[in-house]
């Protein structure tokens, strides 16, 4: 009987013992993983260099988790200047310019579409509305010519929405590339 009694008192204190000390638990928050691992943002992105090279080309792609537009250059990458703005405007007018999608990217390249010594034209899109077909695509809405003037070509990137893009430049020996990706979602 002593021995159940000296049993009981025992597990009487291990139990308020356990119950004295509080339990921890984690307090970690959870956060979702970004979308196929996208974390660019959306804020203006841009690369400070004098006009350079000629524009040559206009092109985009699908990708799983972003649409790719591409602008092929002659010469060296070139600067440029990507952001989100309420209204497109032409570069040489200020005038409105319209463009689809509820958001709207105006992309200015520091290279003209002609050539500089000549005057004549190195990039004229066939269609000034529809630069490239975005038909069927995620996110991309429209590609639309603005101008290319005194050695800046500009045109705008109507997209679904504002959404986290990212610009870079490729290189190679005679050619480089801008590229803009814009994601399908944040």
């Amino acid at each position: 009987m002593n021995i159940t009694r000296t049993a009981i008192v025992r597990s009487l204190l291990v139990a308020a013992l356990v119950g004295a000390v509080p339990a921890t638990t984690a307090t970690t928050s959870a956060q979702a993983a970004p979308y196929c691992g996208i974390t660019w943002g959306s804020l203006a992105k841009t690369k400070a260099l004098a006009p350079t090279g000629s524009v040559t080309g206009v092109r985009s792609g699908r990708h799983a988790c972003f649409d790719r537009l591409v602008i092929d250059l002659k010469g060296k990458s070139p600067g440029y200047t990507v952001r989100y703005v309420k209204t497109f405007t032409g570069q040489a007018s200020g005038l409105p310019i319209s463009l689809r999608g509820a958001g709207k990217l105006q992309v200015t390249v520091n290279s003209p579409a002609y050539n500089p010594a000549t005057g004549a034209p190195t990039y004229t899109p066939r269609n000034p509305n529809e630069m490239v077909n975005v038909t069927g695509y995620t996110t991309f809405r429209q590609v639309k010519w603005d101008s290319s003037f005194e050695g800046y070509t500009s045109l705008g990137l109507g997209v679904r929405a504002r959404l986290p893009f990212r610009v870079f430049t490729i290189q190679d020996a005679t050619t480089s590339r801008l590229v803009i990706d814009v994601a399908h979602h944040w």
